[in-house]
This record gives structure tokens, sequence and C-alpha cells, in this order.
């Protein structure tokens, strides 16, 4: 999505650091977090870190906090930012989400408009019957929880959604707080399904879960030719960031 970069290692560190030029030595020694205002901070030594446009690291749980803190404290003499994805997220809904909120909102709901839930394999018969047993379930979970009703298409010929089921899906989003839409915004174009992304938001779906509804051609496809080491690396730090962003949203209760 063009307002919400992926969980790129980068920009977890502070701004102006890049990880080929420069490292960036840890400075602290000490790592906890702590109520303040309506939130709760991480802080380093005591002191609260300060996300890439300055603004104090204070999320709205301490369960969230916690999950930022445990990466800081885990950092060995060098910042590694590959290491820091909840970092990442916190800091993307504190310096663009906040700022952007109706935006990243239509971005989630025009996934709903061409929701890969929604478009079937025209052939094998094996796997249009697979996809077919395993995203059923899951439209049918959106239209009955959240009257979100998406129309089902079989190739790649896009096909129109209800307004209706578009607006739903936004409304939704910006249901969410700050932190929590920049989640959402986060695995929808991961899973590719605004609707594996709502549910795994809502804990209906657990992050591996969610991961694997969302490539099952792309698994049919390694069972039937194979995958190289590339292409396995790859899927594997997907379904890490999907795994990732499942304790995300427990933390955010």
């Amino acid at each position: 999505m063009s307002h919400i970069p992926p969980l790129d290692p980068n920009v977890a560190a502070r701004k102006g650091f890049r990880e080929s030029e420069e490292r960036l030595r840890r400075f602290w020694t000490a790592v906890d977090v702590a109520a303040e205002g309506d939130g709760w901070a991480v802080r380093l030594d005591g002191r609260v870190p300060k996300t890439p446009a300055h603004a104090r690291l204070i999320l709205p749980t301490e369960a969230a906090a916690g999950l930022v803190a445990g990466e800081w404290a885990g950092q060995g003499e060098f910042l590694d930012p590959v290491t820091m994805p909840a970092t990442r997220l916190a800091s993307t809904a504190i310096d663009r989400v906040s700022q952007v909120r109706e935006a990243v909102a239509d971005e989630i709901a025009a996934f709903a408009g061409s929701d890969c839930l929604c478009y079937l394999a025209e052939a094998p018969a094996s796997l249009v019957a697979e996809q077919a047993r395993a995203w059923e379930p899951w439209r049918d979970w959106a239209a009955r929880t959240h009257g979100i009703r998406l129309q089902v298409a079989e190739g790649i010929i896009h096909r129109a959604q209800e307004p209706e089921a578009i607006a739903r899906t936004r409304a939704l989003a910006l249901a969410l707080d700050d932190f929590a839409l920049t989640g959402l915004a986060t695995a929808t174009p991961l899973l590719g399904s605004a609707v594996l992304a709502l549910a795994l938001q809502q804990g209906a779906l657990g992050g591996e879960a969610a991961f694997e509804l969302s490539r099952i051609d792309e698994a049919f496809q390694e069972r039937q030719w194979g995958v190289d080491a590339e292409a396995a690396e790859r899927t594997a730090a997907r379904r890490a960031e999907a795994e990732l962003l499942e304790r995300w949203f427990r933390a955010l209760g």
C-alpha cells in the first residue's frame, strides 16, 4: 500500500541511519515500559526513544509496549532493524497512519473489491475444489459477521463488488485506532485479502493460518513443481510477518 510501506528493516533505526554506511551501536542497558498518560511508554535506561519523526514511542496497551520493548531488549552490540518489526509498526502508526487515516482505509477497502478469496482458479479441478473448500467459510464469515457480501469469480477477469461491501470494509477500518489500523493495512496486501486481514485482526484466524489460506495456489504449484531455496526464504519471511501481526493484534487487545 502506498501509505503503509512494508516492514522494511531500516525504518526502526533513527532518522537518517543507513545500514550500509552506518551502524547504530547499542547505547542502553535496561529496557522497561511505564504508564504515561493514556498509554504505555517504552523506556531505555528510563528515557523514551523517539520515532523517525521524533515522536515519543508510546503505545496504547502495556502488552503492545512490551512487545516493542522486547525487540529493544533483544538487540546485541549494534541495533539490527530487521529484528524490530513491532517497533516499525508502532513508528508507522504514530508518524504516518495518524495523518492519513482516510486514505489508508480507502486502500484497505479497495482490496475488498479484488479480494483473493473471490477469485477461484479455472483449473485444475483439484485446485478449484481446494480453494472453494478453504475460502467459502471465510467469505461466509465476512457476510455473517460484518455484512460484507462478496461475489465469486472464476479466473482472472475482474468482477466488481457491491459498493455496500466496499463501504462496510472501509467503515470497519476507520473504527480502529491508529495502531490496529496500521496492522490491518500491513496485513491486507500481505494476504491479498481484506477478509483474511480482518479475520486476523479480530482474532478469528491466526497469522500462520491466514497466510496459508492466502497462498493456496502458490502451495499447489509448489507441490507440483517443487520450490527453490530463494522462494522458500521469501515465503518464510512473509509467514513470519503474518505471525508477527497476530502477536501485534493480540497485544493491542
